[in-house]
């Protein structure tokens, strides 16, 4: 019996250990298995799972679409291009109606959980388990932040795991308030809005800090489908998504059972923008594609919500593009010239009009800044200038004749000599062989050099040449040029950029306060501005004359009439037309004194409108008759003869 009970008791030891043996081998194939599958699922879902940048401020700008807004010299806005950005909110100035009317319609219990609503995850599957297709949703505020700017757009199990970690990881490392803030500022509602600011402006033309209840809730009701509840092509289905987040607000206990039936009452309606909210692109599209170059090449990458100001006056902006395609319309197919270019700008610099073509839409190529063209005659106040900071007068006599200078021959337009002339006389009538002797006697370098302190920024050739605008220069530096002299020698640089900033309000470009140089010695400016006012009284410029005030300005017509110009200035502004072709043939003999001084005299007509007539700084020229004009030059010449007499004596 004793040993019956020994071996009883044995078998039970043995199955005890057998037990044990086989749960610890359970408990090690179950960890293993655990462990297998762990990695299998963490390499499924979680191996390529985005993390959160280290610096969380980024999370307010990443995944911008480009955008830029261009303001004009006033900071109205001219256009925006790409969607549009609000500036970015804080929570504690909105209405606490705003962000209530969110958190009811999206996650209410957003300062209960932890990023992730597990309650609302399970009851939201079980409705659509019951419904048979998804039907509620289980995404909090947190994870959708995490969804719009951090993953893919990605619709499985895999990206709703790693988009509840994630939000667990963001929970733990901003405030509710900082990450309701953040939704606010990025979510989109329709319409090219993002952000909650934006969208009260594009549809209800106010700041969110304005918005009532029944705005907010209509607000609240766009993240579902912006596009299918856009108000302003579907307020009814927009009104009833409304009524449900009231509804919301109602059971959460943002609201009264009175402010509701209020709000129903009196439901949102979305207010269309002014009609002129934005500038016509067909007449400011140069002025924007200009102004995102510069400001490119000032910050190198632009911001994704770029804020432009330039120095532009839209409504002189207007005015040249109004004034320059009517008489571009009226007069280009008989004068055979296809296209044209104006830019206008104040003597401080800054440039208040651009055209850089008859239409915008059908070419984006700028005639004002990018392209370069032979400015013929329009070049020569600069050679003239030369010459009289060298030492000549309005009254040095040239001899208008056929010059050989060493194999070049300059031939006058029309083909005339007048023979003797004064310096003035010649500028006034664009004599070509006597700026070709002014070059050859002070040297082309001289010229080359009083170009550059003028504004022309291009590099020119020191050729003889160049006396008559035989070179490549655009309008933009042309008529800086034309500035710098209309401002008595001090020149003042072409400025296009006023600030860049971002919808922060963060100024991340600003054009530096510069001193004016004086780059020319005043009384030889006014004497070059004198002979200039002298073309277009009686010169070769009288088309471009205004019955109301003072100015001056030259003529330019290139070689086979394939570019003609008119430079000029008043008291207020100095412009320049160009027209030709861009394809460089001739055009049907069309000068400078022609179609261009039309242009500039309609479009200086509409900029000086109730504007005083001021006198320039130059005194105006005297008049003289043919006859005077021949005895200035015989006593000129007779001057010059006793002065070389004197200085020929030992």
């Amino acid at each position: 019996m004793t040993a019956f009970r020994a071996d009883l008791l044995e078998e039970k030891r043995r199955k005890r250990e057998r037990r044990a043996w086989f749960l610890t081998a359970g408990f090690a194939a179950t960890v293993i298995i655990a462990g297998i599958m762990g990695g299998i699922f963490w390499r499924w879902a979680l191996s390529d799972m985005p993390s959160l940048p280290a610096n969380l401020e980024i999370l307010a700008d990443v995944r911008r679409e480009n955008s830029i807004t261009l303001l004009d010299m006033n900071g109205a806005v001219i256009d925006v291009r790409g969607p549009l950005y609000g500036s970015p909110v804080e929570l504690d100035l909105l209405p606490d109606h705003v962000a209530q009317a969110f958190i009811a319609i999206e996650d209410q219990r957003f300062y209960e959980h932890s990023g992730v609503d597990l309650r609302g995850t399970l009851r939201a599957v079980f409705a659509n388990l019951r419904a048979g297709a998804t039907v509620q949703g289980g995404s909090t505020i947190t994870m959708q932040l995490v969804k719009n700017l951090v993953l893919t757009p990605e619709r499985s199990m895999r990206r709703k795991i790693q988009e509840m970690r994630l939000a667990w990881q963001l929970e733990r490392r901003l405030s509710k308030d900082e990450i309701l803030q953040l939704y606010l500022n990025r979510i989109y509602f329709g319409a090219n809005a993002y952000g909650i600011e934006a969208a009260a402006r594009r549809y209800f033309q106010k700041s969110a800090a304005e918005l009532t209840i029944a705005e907010a809730a209509m607000l609240a009701a766009l993240p579902k489908a912006p596009s299918r509840l856009d108000p302003t092509s579907n307020l009814s289905a927009a009104r009833q998504r409304a009524a449900i987040v009231l509804e919301a607000m109602e059971e959460a206990g943002f609201i009264t059972a009175e402010q509701r039936a209020e709000a129903e009452a009196n439901p949102a309606s979305p207010i269309e923008p002014e009609p002129e909210t934005y500038r016509d692109p067909a007449v400011f599209g140069y002025v924007f594609d200009y102004a995102v170059q510069l400001a490119a090449a000032e910050l190198v990458v632009l911001p994704a919500d770029a804020i432009i100001q330039v120095t532009i006056d839209a409504d002189l902006q207007e005015a040249a593009h109004r004034t320059l395609t009517a008489r571009m319309d009226e007069e280009s197919e008989a004068q055979g010239a296809g296209e044209a270019a104006l830019l206008a700008m104040t003597p401080d610099g800054a440039v208040r009009a651009m055209v850089g073509g008859r239409d915008y839409l059908a070419t984006q190529y700028n005639r004002a800044a990018q392209a370069r063209r032979q400015p013929g005659s329009a070049f020569k106040p600069i050679v003239y200038l030369a010459a009289i900071e060298a030492g000549a007068s309005p009254f040095s006599v040239y001899y208008d004749e056929p010059i050989d200078l060493e194999g070049w021959q300059p031939r006058n337009f029309g083909g005339n000599y007048r023979g003797r002339v004064t310096l003035q006389e010649a500028l006034r009538r664009s004599i070509n062989t006597v700026s070709a002797q002014i070059i050859d006697e002070i040297g082309p370098e001289t010229v080359v050099d009083m170009a550059g302190r003028l504004g022309i920024e291009t590099e020119l050739p020191p050729l003889p040449a160049l006396s008559l605008g035989a070179v490549e220069v655009t309008l933009l530096e042309l008529t800086a040029a034309y500035s710098t002299i209309a401002n008595s020698g001090t020149r003042h640089r072409a400025r296009f950029l006023q600030r860049i900033t971002n919808s922060r309000g963060d100024v991340l470009w600003e054009h530096p306060a510069t001193e004016p140089e004086q780059v020319v010695e005043v009384a030889d400016a006014l004497t070059i501005s004198t002979m200039m006012q002298d073309i277009v009284l009686s010169g070769t410029g009288t088309a471009a004359r205004l019955p109301d005030r003072p100015t001056a300005g030259k003529t330019g017509t290139s070689q086979s009439f394939r570019d003609a110009w008119f430079l000029g200035y008043s008291a207020d502004y100095i412009a320049g037309v160009w027209v030709g072709n861009d394809d460089d043939t001739p055009t049907n003999n069309v000068t400078g004194g022609g179609l261009p001084a039309r242009i500039w005299r309609d479009f200086m007509m509409a900029a000086h409108n109730n504007l005083p007539a001021r006198l320039l700084a130059a005194p105006a020229p005297r008049e003289r008759s043919a006859h005077e004009e021949e005895l200035a030059a015989f006593y000129s010449e007779l001057l010059n003869a006793f002065e070389a007499e004197v200085n020929a004596i030992p």
